[in-house]
């Protein structure tokens, strides 16, 4: 868990991280959160002589943000968890929003990272799996039911690799970070190598590596010029553990992509700019957007 203090501009002003500790259940996941902004909540009193204004959190898996219930989390396993009333209660009763972790991120790199200043923008992170956050005029889309972005789950090769959510060539089982990892440790031998050996193996000059690589950047880039029909973004960041291997990855992908468009317009293709502390500015973020939209009474 990254936890942090934020100002009204998204200036970090302390971060802090702490374990998961999954292994001791949900409830105790819940409330190691709710110790967790608490003593945030306290640290900042202490620090800045005043008491934060709202808070925000930021989870994986399903998210009820307008009710502030975490619906589901498949890692964590919990279920329709009330977890703005919970921290609400436990802070103090200062306001607190509730967003899905991928699209927070996506609002902090909109609005104050690699996508700052573009009115449309898309974010997609490649990790272990692929999601996406669409941003529109310095917010974030959601969708009709909250499941907008989910870009990992465009079917890009049809009969391809079985994926989680019962489809067959989704986007994510070919271009993830994990899906490279698996790719590259068949073609290698070496079980235990992973995306970034891959990159390492391709800036070497191994063919093989190269080859793994570029069937990778092929499918990524049919799920992006798919989005880019769709959504018309002016920027598309791309972040995750994928992203980190620089040029190596978003050469050949600004290639690959400039290829397959035709009567789209191409968007510019950047590195995300504020690494792992995405989720944490972008909770910040939240907070104070709540604090914006409130009625004074």
């Amino acid at each position: 868990m990254k936890a942090a203090l934020v100002a009204a501009d998204g200036t970090l002003l302390h971060e802090a991280r702490r374990a998961t500790g999954r292994e001791r259940g949900a409830e105790a996941v819940v409330e190691t959160i709710q110790d967790f902004a608490a003593e945030l909540l306290d640290l900042g009193r202490e620090r800045f002589a005043t008491t934060a204004s709202a808070a925000g959190v930021a989870v994986p898996g399903i998210v009820d943000a307008e009710n502030g219930i975490a619906v589901y989390a498949a890692n964590l396993g919990w279920r329709d968890v009330p977890m703005r009333e919970l921290l609400g209660r436990r802070l103090g009763g200062i306001p607190v929003a509730l967003g899905h972790d991928v699209r927070t991120g996506g609002l902090a790199e909109g609005r104050i990272g690699a996508g700052r200043g573009a009115d449309r923008f898309l974010f997609v992170p490649l990790g272990t799996g692929i999601a996406g956050a669409i941003g529109i005029a310095g917010r974030i889309e959601a969708g009709a039911h909250g499941y907008a972005g989910e870009i990992g789950h465009i079917v890009v090769r049809p009969g391809g690799p079985a994926c989680g959510c019962g489809q067959r060539g989704c986007l994510e089982t070919l271009a993830s970070a994990s899906a490279v990892s698996r790719a590259w440790a068949a073609a290698s031998g070496d079980p235990d190598a992973d995306a970034a050996d891959c990159a390492k193996a391709v800036e070497s000059g191994d063919e093989r590596a190269r080859e793994v690589w570029l069937a990778a950047i092929g499918a990524l880039a049919d799920g992006l010029v798919t989005a880019i029909t769709l959504l018309d973004p002016r920027t598309l960041i791309i972040g995750g553990g994928l992203a980190e291997a620089g040029e190596t990855l978003f050469t050949p992908l600004r290639t690959a992509v400039e290829e397959r468009v035709t009567f789209q317009r191409l968007p510019h293709i950047v590195p995300a700019a504020l690494g792992d502390t995405a989720g944490c500015l972008g909770a910040g973020l939240l907070a104070w957007d709540l604090l914006a939209t409130e009625v004074p009474a």
